[in-house]
């Protein structure tokens, strides 16, 4: 909703656990009042919110969470979840807890109904460092959009109003780490010095698409890359193999085995990197709903290859190549294979997110190539 309404209006606000199938059907449907006057919004699939917020998602054999919905004058206005994720305790301390699924009109008292019920919470289970959103954790959604409103979001990232930051604020939360997002243009000319450095190790280091018949194999070998590549980022905790398991069944459904390429330095798998088609270009004229006819314009879109944009989710670099010249041209090759066949599908243009702000290196070859930073999401935190 764009108005704000009174914050100090008499209506009552209530916050109701979600703890029936009904329930969670409300707290799923949230963000269709919410957003109902942004155009830049598109709408999830109700029947994979189901799926994810259900006992079936991986987190929750190492997480717990429970979920709200606020109303106002008997009206679902507002949603919020709270985690506690004993994988994350194990990295950044048994002191931490998170906060997620948030969506609020624009009121301040709601708003702030919503993030003490979450705090209440999460305080019951010991935790005092507070932060988020992550839907359910950093490997999945998370962030607040705080700069570039004006463009829809890619595909399995979030989008935001903008009071969400200000109203965050308010409530005693600060800037944590922000992610950034990039548009690159896949007709891009490769930098004279990366040529070069191609050259360089052209002998020692070998491009290659998935193994679809070793596909199991395929996988542990891209989480165990991801694991070691990123674990002393900011905020890492590995991805379980039932988590990336789970990922690897969507990536099968979804991609042509040249949209995952495995770089090998001396035969030994180093890095690789994800291409997804952008299925916001359907989701956007779903309105939610798969059915009766939704998933037959799904699939033909992707068949005859009219999806025009992607995004790359997932890519790493062995942590012993990285700040190295080999690192970088490993990391360009990775990037570059996937996104040249894409183009060749049609692709014109994708979205390489989420990537630290102080990941120098990767902004760096980002801008050799001329990306654009278009879009910048904020994890908010707080000390109970």
């Amino acid at each position: 909703m764009s108005e704000k309404l009174n914050p100090y209006s008499p209506i009552k606000i209530t916050v109701h656990p979600v703890t029936s199938r009904r329930e969670m059907g409300i707290f799923i449907d949230v963000p269709w009042r919410v957003y109902a006057d942004d155009p830049m919004w598109v709408a999830p699939l109700r029947l994979e919110r189901r799926l994810h917020f259900s006992k079936f998602n991986p987190f929750f054999k190492h997480g717990e969470w429970q979920a709200w919905v606020a109303y106002l004058d008997n009206q679902p206005v507002g949603r919020i979840s709270a985690q506690i994720d004993q994988l994350h305790r194990q990295y950044h301390g048994a002191d931490t807890g998170h906060f997620g699924s948030l969506e609020c009109i624009n009121n301040a008292a709601v708003f702030a109904t919503l993030i003490h019920t979450a705090e209440a919470w999460l305080a019951e289970r010991h935790a005092r460092c507070i932060s988020g959103p992550f839907n359910f954790s950093i490997n999945q959604e998370c962030g607040v959009l705080v700069d570039g409103f004006d463009t829809p979001p890619a595909v399995m990232m979030p989008h935001s109003p903008k009071w969400y930051g200000q109203l965050l604020e308010e409530q005693g939360y600060r800037a944590l780490k922000d992610l950034l997002a990039y548009w690159v243009k896949l007709d891009f000319e490769i930098p004279k010095m990366m040529r070069f450095l191609i050259e360089k190790f052209s002998k020692r280091v070998r491009i290659r698409a998935l193994q679809r018949n070793r596909f199991r194999e395929e996988m542990e070998t891209l989480r165990d890359i991801f694991n070691d590549a990123w674990s002393e980022n900011w905020g890492f905790i590995p991805f379980t193999e039932a988590e990336f398991v789970e990922l690897g069944y969507t990536f099968r459904l979804l991609l042509r085995d040249e949209y995952i390429q495995i770089a090998e330095v001396d035969g030994v798998p180093a890095a690789f990197m994800v291409a997804l088609p952008n299925l916001n270009e359907i989701f956007s004229k779903l309105n939610g709903n798969l059915f009766p006819f939704g998933w037959i314009r799904l699939i033909k879109k992707i068949k005859y290859n009219e999806i025009r944009t992607g995004r790359v989710p997932l890519m790493g670099v062995r942590k012993q190549f990285q700040n190295t010249p080999l690192g970088v041209t490993l990391a360009f090759m990775v990037i570059n294979a996937p996104l040249q066949y894409a183009l060749s599908q049609g692709f014109q243009e994708v979205e390489m997110s989420w990537i630290l702000e102080d990941n120098k290196s990767m902004r760096g070859i980002l801008d050799s190539v001329g990306s654009k930073q278009y879009k910048r999401y904020r994890i908010y935190g707080k000390t109970l």
